[in-house]
């Protein structure tokens, strides 16, 4: 089970300083659109030597509507994810729903996603762990941070060590979510790389009435530095965001995704953080 190019990546993120990105648009839209992304997310991180696994949806299967865009599919999503990693030399993160899909994603991402709602689904997460690639498991907004204790021990006791976990909000109320940054540290107790979703943690789920009738799911996009500052100067391992070069116009979670043409500006500000927190611990 053991996969020497996941072990590789898994020990290169676990020792990053001030921290590794996970980044890309929520959902792969089209196929020009994904490598435009991908060309300029990974010239920022690189320019600013942060290591970075591109990230994009190939169905988002938890859409609020039935009628909502929800990707390519997982056929033709994972053709555009592998040409992507092999045209810029990047690492992949996507996420599964199934334990069905777990193999053929395996094949191409080197980072599986457990989607928050499905975090303490066994057998998903230990399908997942069998193919040996890092499995990174959202926390879900009805948990408290111990339950990751248990999901992250699910995929060790499947055979694979290769596993981290994601804080990206928790339920307040119906329609927000809030963010407490004693998860950050209370989640360590699962003895794994810690990453902050930055973004997806400022969701107003279902929070947003469409024309015509139903819901949608609102944002607060503007407070994603202030999420993202508290994370850093709490001490994460990992940043996950999402990145779009025109929220406004995205087809799927854009009241949450961050601007492409401020992405290095925030990068920038939260590596000085992350640097200015060790140095004031260590002081």
């Amino acid at each position: 089970m053991m996969n020497s190019s996941a072990v590789l990546l898994y020990d290169q993120i676990k020792s990053t300083e001030p921290f590794f990105v996970l980044a890309g648009p929520n959902v792969i839209e089209s196929e020009e659109h994904i490598f435009r992304m991908a060309k300029h997310i990974k010239a920022i991180t690189s320019k600013l030597g942060l290591p970075l696994v591109f990230k994009s949806s190939f169905d988002k299967a938890n859409r609020t509507s039935s009628q909502s865009f929800r990707g390519p599919g997982m056929d033709q999503g994972l053709k555009i994810l592998e040409k992507v990693k092999l045209a810029y030399d990047i690492p992949i993160v996507t996420d599964v729903h199934e334990a069905n899909q777990c193999e053929a994603v395996g094949k191409v991402a080197d980072i599986i996603q457990i989607p928050a709602f499905l975090c303490r689904q066994t057998d998903l997460l230990i399908a997942a762990a069998k193919t040996g690639k890092i499995i990174n498991i959202k926390k879900g907004q009805f948990c408290a941070p111990s339950v990751m204790v248990n999901s992250a021990e699910k995929v060790r006791l499947a055979g694979n060590p290769n596993v981290m976990v994601c804080e990206r909000g928790t339920m307040f109320g119906y329609n927000d979510l809030i963010v407490d940054p004693r998860n950050l540290e209370w989640m360590r107790e699962a003895n794994c790389p810690i990453v902050a979703d930055i973004t997806h943690s400022l969701q107003q789920p279902a929070g947003k009435k469409l024309e015509g009738g139903g819901v949608a799911s609102g944002g607060l996009r503007e407070l994603i530095p202030c999420i993202a500052r508290t994370a850093v100067a709490v001490g994460v391992d990992g940043i996950f965001m999402e990145v779009h070069d025109d929220p406004l116009q995205a087809p799927v979670d854009g009241p949450t995704q961050w601007p492409l043409r401020h992405f290095e500006e925030l990068l920038k500000e939260l590596m000085e953080i992350a640097v200015s927190s060790v140095e004031y611990y260590c002081y």
